[in-house]
């Protein structure tokens, strides 16, 4: 397995509170590791026109899975944090670093 991380970007299309924006990140947190805090990645960034990025780390055989899992896991961060889904387009996710283990 590879360490994945993943950048998801989205938009919010009716805003974000500050508190939903605190509970999203509390859902994601399990993702925001070694590897990203380590190169000072944020594991949310959120502009001031609705767009944000979400950096997770995800384990996966390859580059497809991982992305796959990132985007899942985001959609059900957005969930449990009580912002549909649906109000949250999600663009396509990428890979914004690899940590194989050599």
């Amino acid at each position: 397995m590879t360490t994945f991380v993943i950048t998801v970007p989205g938009t919010f299309l009716s805003g974000i509170t500050g508190s939903a924006c605190s509970a999203l990140e509390r859902e994601l947190a399990s993702q925001h590791t070694d590897v990203s805090e380590n190169e000072g990645l944020d594991l949310l960034t959120l502009n001031e026109d609705g767009t944000f990025s979400v950096r997770l780390e995800v384990d996966a055989p390859d580059r497809y899975e991982a992305e796959l899992d990132a985007t899942r896991l985001v959609v059900a961060a957005l969930q449990d944090a009580g912002i549909p889904p649906a109000d949250v387009p999600l663009g396509p996710p990428a890979v914004t670093g690899i940590d194989s283990g050599l």
